[in-house]
């Protein structure tokens, strides 16, 4: 078995990349960071661990690792490569979100479509791609990376009822997190005012869902509760209540 993890040279990509290692799967782990994915490299004894340096930012990187791993069979992908950029949409600088729209947004549905093509022609395999909470909310002062999200979100249960409907033994999920202790908060600019799960238990969580085809994965009570609480309110209310909460973030 083996395993493609996008964005696993820190956070919920490292600890996911981990996770499957420890199930068995050998692993390409792909990043900007070589360093950090050869120190990941270095940790795990047990499976074969390949690594790519890339930079999903860039469109044609993504058609590019596709085309190097083409010929191998990829039966678990996680597209995880993601980032955040805090700040009102009127000041957040062009270049910062083309690159957020690319690494969010066009990574994923490239990887997806490219990937899924193979393993449907297989009849099995497991996309994991990696959302969150965000997906599910506007997300005034964050609103490049709340709607890249939204589009994760819906792009995969999208396919996943596709893949059902043609009972199709190839399995899709979202993972939907609220806050995670990774350094997203950091390249974000951001302080979250719920606390974090750790990535080490997003991870599991996610993985183990995945290989259940669950198609959205929300791990922990707290925003679980949450997402159910939301439908009870209108979208101009939660818009409001996303801006107050967004806005304590900074």
């Amino acid at each position: 078995m083996k395993a493609l993890i996008t964005g696993a040279s820190s956070g919920i990509g490292r600890e996911i990349a981990k996770y499957l290692a420890s199930l068995g799967y050998d692993l390409i782990v792909a990043a900007r960071s070589t360093d950090k994915l050869y120190e990941l490299r270095d940790e795990i004894k047990n499976v074969d661990v390949r690594v790519i340096t890339i930079d999903l930012s860039r469109e044609q990187d993504s058609y590019d690792l596709y085309e190097h791993l083409k010929e191998e069979k990829i039966d678990f992908l996680v597209n995880n490569a993601g980032f955040g950029a805090y700040g009102k949409f009127n000041d957040v600088v062009l270049d910062t979100e083309i690159k957020l729209i690319h690494t969010n947004i066009v990574a994923v549905h490239v990887l997806t479509k490219l990937f899924l093509k193979d393993m449907i022609s297989r009849n099995s395999g497991h996309i994991l791609n990696v959302g969150s909470s965000a997906g599910f909310l506007p997300g005034p002062t964050f609103a490049g990376y709340y709607a890249s999200k939204n589009y994760v979100v819906r792009l995969t249960e999208a396919i996943h009822e596709e893949l059902r409907r043609d009972k199709v033994n190839v399995g899709i999920s979202v993972l939907c997190p609220g806050p995670v202790k990774t350094n997203f908060n950091d390249v974000a600019n951001v302080k979250f005012c719920i606390r974090g799960l750790s990535a080490e238990y997003v991870a599991k969580y996610a993985v183990d869902k995945t290989l259940k085809n669950k198609m959205i994965i929300i791990p922990g009570f707290e925003m679980k509760a949450l997402k159910f609480l939301q439908h009870f309110v209108g979208e101009k209310t939660l818009t409001k209540i996303s801006y107050n909460v967004q806005i304590k973030k900074n």
